[in-house]
């Protein structure tokens, strides 16, 4: 006959939840302080296919923390106007310094309805909306999170854009 008394049990409950602790602490501690900050630098045509438009995405990584940050890829979305515009993954690997800041280059793919239709939705505006989100992949230990997410957006005038009359 095996007695387990109750004071052993609460011992080992408390030893899980004490390292369940420890171990959560360490996975937050593992991404720094602060999630980086990601940023859409450039958009340019690519390629135009009959059903899709090919385009290259640059993204500022920004790492806000005091080590070092491996990525092993980033998925994203652009939405233009609040519209789905195109979407894209990297698995570019690229170190991050501390303190540092890397511009990532990426492709991402659109329908040709897509940029047709962004393209109409322009008429009358004075500014594009823009948003992107997606997910930073980290390489790493089993402690610490493998995924980052992310979300930034801001407008651009058109106004900049508009021809010079005579």
């Amino acid at each position: 006959m095996i007695y387990i008394s109750k004071y052993s049990i609460k011992y080992n409950i408390r030893v899980i939840l004490l390292s369940i602790l420890c171990l959560s602490l360490l996975g937050c501690a593992s991404i720094g302080k602060e999630a980086p900050r990601v940023h859409v630098v450039d958009l340019q045509i690519q390629e135009v296919k009959a059903f899709e438009t090919v385009l290259k995405l640059e993204l500022r990584v920004i790492n806000m923390n005091d080590m070092q940050i491996e990525l092993k890829g980033i998925d994203c979305d652009l939405e233009i106007n609040n519209e789905k515009f195109a979407s894209g993954v990297s698995d570019q690997k690229i170190t991050i310094p501390a303190y540092g800041t890397t511009i990532v280059p990426m492709v991402v793919y659109s329908s040709v309805l897509n940029v047709v239709r962004g393209v109409l939705g322009l008429k009358g505006k004075k500014k594009i909306e823009y948003k992107i989100t997606g997910r930073l992949h980290l390489e790493g230990n089993v402690l610490a999170p493998s995924t980052i997410r992310f979300e930034s957006g801001g407008e651009l005038s058109l106004e900049a854009f508009t021809p010079f009359e005579s």
